[in-house]
This record gives structure tokens, C-alpha cells and sequence, in this order.
């Protein structure tokens, strides 16, 4: 699909970003939005400013390795973990991150968004993963959350926030209001006395039916490896999220 010119690209930056404060989704300086304006060089937004309030100046051009190129201030602080996106998978040409806060609540409850019981959110996005605790800004968290990005379109960092990416604004901003629109499903849900998943065999076909319709990450087949296995009540089996962990594990190592 042809990239938009930079023009029309900026004018999306700043009107998704001032929906992303308009729904809700963060507050104050929170935040951070990127989408790929030519090879090699990303638009994001700068650090310190509210995005409720966004104007094109508050843009910056960066390269692939965070060096700016033009625009007043300086990239966002979290600028890493929006290139560890990019550098993940070719197809991602958009990054959003966001503190949607009920999904936010979900994890510092220590409870799970990667359960598969709306039909909808199975076909669009998958499942959640939550993210083990690094430190925002940092090349930890960037790394982690690349890493997860591998197999995954949408991804919440504990006590943090969450991170969308989509090959548009557009598709990576929907995400993100499904996830937060999900996290308040499941808390009613909670507080109606339970959360009804999704049959094991149905929820691999829902999953397998929106990769084919929607698309997603190109490594995924189907539900990611961390839900084999899983009885359905919303905790990945522990040999599934052994796996995964030591996949992550042997790439951090690699890159260190």
C-alpha cells in the first residue's frame, strides 16, 4: 500500500493524538505516538507536550537509530520502544502508546487481559499479554516490548501502559479503544460475579479466521504459543508461558 505524503500524515499524528486525550485513553504529558513517513525515517511526537493539545510543531523527524532530523525539541523519551516496533516486524507503520486506565488497573491487580471471551477482540487482536515490570524510557522495556511485538499487535506493560501498532493510525488507535473497551467489559463482567471464556476450540477459530480476514502479526497461525494448552480459565498454561519466556530470554541475550 503507498505511504501518504508527509503532509497528510502529520495532520493524522496530531488528530489521533488529540483523540487519544479526548477518549480518555491518557492524561497530563502521558503518551507517545509514531508513524513511518519514508524509509527510514519515522514522525513522533515530541517529549513534554500534551497531546490533547498537539499541534504540528510538536512533531519531530527521526531516523531509524532515534537521531533527529528536524523539528523543534526532542523526540519523545520513549522514542526506543516505538523504533524496537519498527525493527520488529516491516509491516508495523504505526506505533501508539497509551495509559488507558482501566487496563492499567488490570495489571497492577496482577490479573490477566489475555483471556478470549469477546468474539470480536479474539478476531481483531488476539490476546493481551501483560508484560513483565521494566522501567519506562528504558532499553529493557523497549527490548521487551519488541520482542513481544513479534507476535502480537497489541501488548499492556505492567503498571504502565499499553502499546498498539498497525500498519496505519488508524487500525493501531482502533486497538487501543478495543482494549480499554474490553478491560471495562471484563471488569463489569467481575463484578456481575464471573468472566465466561470463550471454548478452546472456538476461540482458535475466531483466531484463526480474523488472521485470515484482518491479517496480524505474519509469524502468527493462530492463537500465540503461550495459550496451548491453557484450560480456559484465563492463565496461559505455565509450560506455554515457558516457552515464551525462554524465546525472549535467548533474543535479549543475543542482542547484549
Amino acid at each position: 500500500m503507498p505511504r501518504l505524503p508527509e503532509t497528510l500524515l502529520r495532520r493524522a499524528l496530531v488528530r489521533f493524538a488529540r483523540l487519544t486525550h479526548e477518549r480518555h485513553l491518557l492524561v497530563g504529558l502521558d503518551g507517545n505516538l509514531s508513524v513511518r513517513i519514508g524509509e527510514g525515517h519515522v514522525l513522533c511526537t515530541r517529549a513534554g507536550c500534551h497531546k490533547g493539545l498537539l499541534e504540528d510543531e510538536d512533531l519531530v523527524v527521526i531516523d531509524t537509530a532515534g537521531r533527529k532530523l528536524r523539528g523543534r525539541g526532542e523526540p519523545t523519551s520513549e522514542i526506543a520502544m516505538h523504533l524496537a516496533c519498527y525493527a520488529a516486524r516491516s509491516d508495523v507503520q504505526a506505533v501508539v502508546h497509551a495509559h488507558p486506565p482501566t487496563c492499567i488497573a488490570f495489571t497492577v491487580a496482577g490479573v490477566s487481559l489475555a483471556q478470549c471471551v469477546l468474539p470480536e477482540v479474539v478476531l481483531t487482536i488476539g490476546s493481551i499479554p501483560t508484560l513483565d515490570y521494566q522501567r519506562t524510557g528504558t532499553r529493557e522495556l523497549a527490548a521487551l516490548v519488541g520482542d513481544a511485538i513479534h507476535d502480537h499487535d497489541a501488548v499492556m506493560m505492567d503498571r504502565h501502559g499499553a502499546v498498539c501498532v498497525g500498519r496505519d493510525l488508524l487500525d493501531a488507535f482502533c486497538k487501543l479503544e478495543t482494549m480499554e473497551h474490553t478491560a471495562k467489559v471484563l471488569l463489569a463482567a467481575r463484578q456481575l460475579g464471573q468472566v465466561r471464556e470463550l471454548p478452546n476450540d472456538e476461540a482458535a477459530a475466531l483466531r484463526s479466521m480474523g488472521l485470515a480476514r484482518y491479517g496480524g502479526p505474519p509469524s502468527a497461525s493462530g492463537l500465540p504459543a503461550h495459550c496451548q494448552g491453557c484450560s480456559g480459565c484465563g492463565r496461559p498454561s505455565s509450560e506455554g508461558l515457558g516457552k515464551v519466556a525462554g524465546f525472549r530470554v535467548a533474543r535479549l541475550t543475543a542482542r547484549a
